[in-house]
């Protein structure tokens, strides 16, 4: 669904706890984490995280779309 709207996403598969996961992606600097566990999959959300500002909580995956592209128009906008 990212890829659909433009928005590079990249999975983690490793066989590692999600602290782990989340721990590294901070070092990497990546600007959102997508958290999808067993809750989020049943209520369809995912819970989101944001470099430097930890867990924003769970968001529906189109409003999380929505958010990202009003940064980028922002971002982009003096362009």
């Amino acid at each position: 669904m990212l890829n659909n709207s433009e928005i590079r996403a990249l999975v983690d598969e490793r066989n590692e706890k999600a602290g782990k996961k989340i721990r590294d992606a901070e070092l990497k600097k990546i600007p959102y984490m997508l958290v999808v566990g067993e809750r989020e999959a049943t209520e369809g959300n995912v819970s989101v995280r944001k470099h430097g500002h930890g867990d924003l909580g769970p968001e529906k995956v189109e409003d999380f779309i929505k958010r990202v592209n009003k940064e980028m128009e922002e971002e982009l906008g003096g362009i």
